[in-house]
């Protein structure tokens, strides 16, 4: 497996940001996001059997998933959350093992935003963390989904803390500023990146 540095942070923090400014380094990102949703596209057995779980009501007119309705349902019950979790979480690590044994760059980013609440981080050799406060995070987001303050407060607490985050931290990016302002910090992490990478294989190391 290639040296894997995994991203994380809470919700709005910019980690898509982040991820694309180490993507035009050429470096590969695996995002556990992207691939969640890849899995249950129309036409995939997971959809299906999330119709048939919750009824069709989930399923839009264009016959794609309808994710806020299933938020807001797994959200007032927990126990469906399980169940779900149950269904993905096998598809989602398939295809993501899948990707990191395509992979070619000297390294990859791993794109986790649940890194610290499933216990993932010791799976990577090294953690990054985007970082904003968490009126950052709360402007951000209701913002981007056009949502209220108090549903963001309601998401942010249901997440690992900043605290929490913090301190599995090798490596922080700090995502208060324009996207223009990560660049530095981008491009001299890249670099040690590259050098850790190189320290992995030149060690042996699969």
């Amino acid at each position: 497996m290639r040296y894997t540095v995994a991203l994380t942070g809470g919700i709005g923090s910019g980690k898509s940001t982040v991820a694309n400014a180490f993507a035009e380094l050429g470096i590969q990102i695996i995002d556990a996001d992207i691939i969640a949703r890849q899995v249950v596209e129309p036409g995939k057995p997971a959809l299906h059997a999330i119709a048939e779980h919750f009824g069709p009501e989930l399923i839009a007119e264009d016959g794609t998933l309808q994710r806020r309705v299933l938020r807001e349902r797994i959200f007032a019950h927990p126990e469906e959350k399980t169940w779900l979790n149950a269904l993905l979480h096998p598809l989602i690590q398939q295809e993501t093992q899948r990707q990191f044994e395509q992979a070619t760059s000297a390294y990859v980013l791993w794109v986790v935003p649940l890194l610290v609440e499933n216990g993932l981080n010791s799976k990577a050799n090294r953690v990054l963390v985007v970082d904003v406060t968490p009126e950052t995070q709360l402007f951000r987001t209701m913002q981007r989904d056009d949502v209220t303050r108090a549903h963001v407060e309601q998401i942010l607490a249901a997440q690992a803390t900043r605290e929490a985050r913090l301190a599995v931290a090798d490596d922080v990016i700090d995502n208060n500023g324009t996207p223009e302002s990560i660049i530095p910090d981008v491009k001299r992490l890249h670099a040690r990146y590259l050098q850790l990478a190189s320290q992995f294989v030149s060690q042996g190391k699969p």
